[in-house]
């Protein structure tokens, strides 16, 4: 199935897109950032993954240029928790601040409700009961959907489910870095949405033995072989991987269509 329902109601397609290499500074690089925003929609992505870090709100406004007013099916996802000061970011999960950090976000989003709402990271300095009471609260409120966790481990992801429903985790994971298969786990075990960030990374660089023969046999590229075996990892893995370029965007989203076989599977190490 090329389909998952985030939190069990927010179906969108397995394969998503992430925004955050897109540039954002006028000019021709915003331009083609734009068409590529809009040829994800068109090939058929539903899930389209920001954050306030990426540019202090830029990527976020640039989504919204290229995509407002948005398709009915169509999920952008963005996180908050990571604030600037001055010259540098740092984690800020204070009710009051994850506050303002929504309300800038439904209004760089130009929406009333994120339907998605990642917490970036949990904040070393504020206890994690008053970081997700607060996303509880705005979700109460209904200017968020559903709560989601970044870079948690299976402990953390536990403690927070039991403050909260949690309906996404996004971590570091592919083929080449599997330092959170438990994490993976624990999320397929509880229906939860794994949304692995940099998905491909090294693809091109530190291709096995086995990863090269199962592109070459396939007629597929590296990268396009670490998409299908997210995919067939696990039900709940929604990988979203990013590019500036068209024609990278559309190999991407055609790994949804690769089918491997258990032989591949072995090949790759599952």
């Amino acid at each position: 199935m090329n389909e998952f329902a985030i939190g069990g109601d927010l179906t969108v397609h397995r394969l998503g897109f992430g925004a955050m290499r897109l540039p954002t500074e006028p000019g021709p690089g915003r331009e083609a950032s734009i068409a590529v925003a809009r040829r994800a929609v068109e090939l058929g992505i539903t899930l389209i993954d920001t954050a306030h870090l990426y540019g202090g709100g830029a990527n976020e406004e640039l989504l919204a240029e290229a995509l407002h007013p948005y398709p009915d099916d169509l999920v952008v996802t963005t996180k908050v928790g990571v604030v600037r000061t001055g010259d540098d970011w740092k984690y800020d999960a204070r009710p009051e601040s994850l506050r303002l950090q929504v309300d800038e976000g439904l209004r760089r989003l130009r929406v009333e409700r994120i339907e998605l709402l990642q917490l970036h990271r949990l904040d070393p300095e504020t206890p994690l009961a008053d970081q997700l009471g607060a996303l509880r609260d705005l979700r109460d409120e209904g200017k968020i959907g559903r709560i989601g966790l970044s870079e948690v481990t299976v402990d953390e992801l536990a403690r927070a489910r039991e403050i909260v429903d949690i309906a996404s985790v996004q971590n570091r994971y592919s083929l080449f870095d599997r330092s959170y298969e438990a994490v993976v786990d624990a999320c397929e075990a509880a229906g939860i949405a794994f949304l692995p960030w940099r998905p491909v990374l090294g693809a091109a660089s530190e291709a096995t033995a086995g990863i090269a023969s199962v592109a070459s046999e396939l007629g597929v590229t590296t990268a396009q072989v670490g998409l299908a075996w997210l995919l067939a990892r696990s039900p709940v893995i929604l990988p979203i991987p990013g590019t500036t370029k068209i024609a990278h965007l559309e190999e991407n989203f055609a790994a949804a269509e690769i089918k491997l076989t258990d032989e591949h599977l072995w090949l790759l190490g599952t």
